[in-house]
């Protein structure tokens, strides 16, 4: 059984997660490509309302694209982001209403013609939603299904009519939008169906639309389709038959047997009368409904059938699936005819006048000749055969090496997109991830200003990997995954605000070299630098039309309360991003989260425009980006003892168990061992190489006291400054080695790290 991936915000997840994630999704190149596989197609061919011909196309990326369409041309001229995970399937309701759904459990409405506009999310399904299915009459109905089994039928123009004037306002990602069961009619309620066959409004004073459900399936529900008036529905999925139904009322009017594995593609004539199904048993099978039976079977495929399409005069259908293979078959004749291979398995088809388009687990689409209005001419070129009844004859032929030559080579044109990623490893810096795509070019990412900061091509990426590798440890404050095509990076409170970094070592300027910046909150500063902006925009003008003067400060008291919050010392309350956090506004990234209300969304960090708050941004996300305040974390100090290497005379004023931050550096012990030193002579063999430094910023734990600081009325002697080194397990270190690096790669105990001093004679 293919099962329909998943990415971005799992929020059906079992796992308990006690606050919101969010994620923000990178890409290094232009929106007007796909970079992942494409689970749908939809055409809309040209009418008074715009004047050339419209695909639509659904990626796993979890974005929809239109492109208009020329001669042996197509332009990217909107892209429609609000999905976060797999959009699955699509299809055109009316004039100008683009309907999606998705593994994020959700369907999407959407304005055709507009830049992008969601105006209205559904939330009705359980699961994954994999299918949906429209009438071509009877233009505002819609159903849908998904992996729970559930198949809804939905009056599109009355689901994205507000109930009444006291509704929410239908923003972008639709916070008025039916999250749960819980705010919805019972399923069961009774509905006003007319004699017309449409579906009439249901509504109920304090309650949203709710779709006609058409209850039944056991199992995983993978196709559906719809005869034009929308009196007839059938389904297929995991449990292998056909089921029809009356889609007005949601009553089940018969069940066909005979495949023998899921049922993944369904097509209906216009009147209802016949239906074409294709499985992963790899047959194709023609039911005549009146008769309730099957009457023909195709073994034309080697593996499963995953889509088809059929000519308007319902004579012949086209059918691709993961043997790689687009077949053409003569519905009466049985003749079948390849048309063409492609390198990736075929997951959708769409037929547009005299050719097909053809989407794959590729990231591009092709279109293919086809003779869509004549395909019997196809067949005048020969080199077709007789499609038999057992599936195994197909197979057969195969093996046997007389498989057919395809009819055509290569396709009329492609719409390029971007090959997906495949693989990544996150490098030890905790800044730095290695990707792989699937045309094997390997890049290293820097996740802090998302962008790509080396493309190094095709090599290995394991050996890249191993010459990446640093001696570093700094603690996993994220979390990344590609199931999108590409790279998403999850934050997740408290994790995300474990990971800190000295500002010199990120080249900060103009802040002092010890300043501990926490990666997490400069990067959530970085991806809403623009939404802070506009924010500050808007209470500005609020500000000025009311006459009043609003202070940074009484502008950023705003926030969602937490039972214990730590405030950041060190960070400074404003909105200032430093260099190594800016991200691109040329490719900017998305960010996928949720707040208290309204579900998951997905937005580009430009787009945002300041209308979001608590309902939309998880509570922590505010606190750290307008006040500057952290979520309780666990210890970021390191407790370990420092002693004189055996046999050194020298000793040091402190003894004792010594806690100082985990990113504190060698040089810095080895500052602190220096200001500790009891010297009763001068020592003329010590190498000296400059005077005193600064302390440790390390202090006793039996000692309140804090950096240790030089007595005044020394000698002059005493402020040059000895050559000292420090060990690990008889190990010399690094002056940059952290205390983190050095327990986790020298040390490699549970317990409390003991680190060894001793002078380095003269030479």
């Amino acid at each position: 059984m293919h099962r329909v991936g998943s990415g971005g915000n799992n929020t059906n997840s079992n796992r308990p997660r006690k606050e919101k994630r969010l994620t923000y999704v990178l890409n290094d190149t232009a929106d007007t490509k796909h970079c992942a596989g494409i689970n749908c197609l939809a055409v809309l061919k040209s009418s008074a309302l715009y004047g050339c011909n419209y695909l639509f196309t659904g990626s796993r990326d979890g974005t929809l694209k239109r492109w208009a369409l020329g001669e042996n041309a197509a332009t990217c001229s909107a892209t429609f982001e609000s999905h976060v995970d797999w959009v699955n399937d699509t299809v055109i309701a009316g004039d100008s209403t683009l309907v999606s759904c998705s593994s994020d459990t959700t369907l999407k409405t959407w304005n055709c013609l507009s830049e992008g506009t969601c105006t209205r999310t559904f939330r009705q399904h359980s699961d994954y939603v994999t299918c949906l299915a429209a009438a071509e009459k009877n233009t505002n109905v819609v159903a849908s299904g998904g992996l729970g089994g559930e198949v809804f039928v939905w009056d599109i123009e009355a689901a994205v009519t507000p109930v009444s004037k006291s509704s929410d306002v239908v923003e972008d990602d639709c916070s008025n939008s039916m999250n749960g069961s819980a705010n919805l009619l019972p399923i069961s309620s009774p509905r006003t169906i007319s004699s017309s066959n449409s579906i009439r409004t249901h509504t109920t004073q304090g309650h949203g639309y709710v779709p006609i459900a058409v209850k039944g399936h056991k199992e995983s529900v993978y196709a559906l389709a719809m005869n034009d008036s929308s009196s007839l529905l059938v389904s297929g999925g995991t449990e292998k038959v056909v089921r029809v139904w009356d889609p007005r009322t949601g009553s089940k009017n018969m069940k066909l047997r005979g495949h023998a594995d899921n049922i993944r593609a369904l097509l209906l004539d216009s009147t209802g009368r016949y239906c074409l199904s294709g499985s992963s048993d790899s047959m194709i099978r023609l039911w005549d409904l009146g008769q309730q039976r099957c009457v023909h079977s195709y073994a034309v495929h080697t593996d499963s059938v995953w889509a088809l399409a059929s000519t308007p005069t319902f004579s012949h259908v086209y059918s691709g699936g993961r043997d790689l293979s687009l077949y053409l078959t003569d519905l009466t004749t049985r003749e079948s005819l390849l048309l063409c291979t492609k390198e990736q398995p075929i997951l959708q088809l769409a037929l547009h006048d005299d050719s097909i388009w053809v989407a794959t687990t590729d990231s591009s689409v092709c279109r293919w000749p086809a003779e869509g209005r004549t395909p019997q001419n196809v067949f005048q070129r020969g080199g077709s055969f007789l499609a038999g009844n057992l599936s195994f004859s197909r197979a057969r032929v195969s093996l046997e090496g007389s498989t057919p030559a395809p009819v055509y080579k290569e396709p009329i044109f492609t719409i390029p997109g971007t090959p997906a990623i495949v693989q990544h490893e996150i490098l030890n810096n905790r800044r730095h991830v290695l990707t792989k795509d699937a045309a094997g070019s390997v890049k290293l990412w820097e996740i802090t200003r998302g962008v790509v900061i080396v493309d190094y091509g095709q090599v290995s990426f394991d050996e890249k990997k191993e010459q990446l590798f640093e001696m570093v440890s700094i603690p996993a404050w994220f979390t990344a995954d590609t199931r999108l095509g590409c790279l998403s990076v999850h934050l997740d409170t408290p994790q995300c605000f474990t990971a800190e970094m000295y500002s010199v070592d990120l080249n900060i300027t103009g802040k002092p070299e010890d300043d501990k910046v926490n990666l997490a909150r400069e990067t959530l500063k970085g991806l809403l630098v623009h939404w802070l902006a506009k924010r500050r925009q808007r209470h500005d003008f609020q500000a000025s039309a009311n006459g009043d003067v609003v202070s940074g400060k009484d502008m950023t008291a705003r926030s969602s309360a937490h039972s214990r919050i730590e405030v950041d010392g060190n960070a400074e309350n404003d909105s200032l991003v430093y260099p190594p956090f800016e991200f691109s506004t040329v490719s900017p990234p998305s960010v996928i989260t949720e707040g208290s209300q309204g579900g998951p969304w997905r937005k580009k960090i430009t787009e945002l425009d300041a209308t979001e708050d608590e309902k939309d941004f998880p509570s922590w996300v505010l606190d750290c980006v307008l006040n500057n305040r952290l979520p309780p974390r666990e210890n970021t100090k390191f407790s370990f003892y420092l002693y004189p290497c055996e046999g050194s005379a020298v000793q040091i004023l402190t003894q004792g168990k010594l806690s100082a931050p985990r990113i504190l550096r060698m040089h810095k012990v080895v500052n602190y061992v220096i200001e500790k030193l009891v010297l009763d002579k001068p020592i003329d063999s010590l190498n000296t190489d400059g005077t005193y430094a600064a302390g440790l910023g390390a202090q006793p734990q039996h000692s309140a006291s804090g950096e240790g600081s030089l007595r005044s009325g020394l000698k002059p002697w005493q402020k040059l400054r000895p050559s000292i080194e420090i060990l690990c397990n008889n190990q010399v270190l690094s002056p940059e080695m952290s205390l983190a690096t050095v327990r986790t790669y020298i040390w490699k105990r549970p317990e409390d790290l003991v680190l060894n001093y001793r002078m380095i004679q003269g030479k």
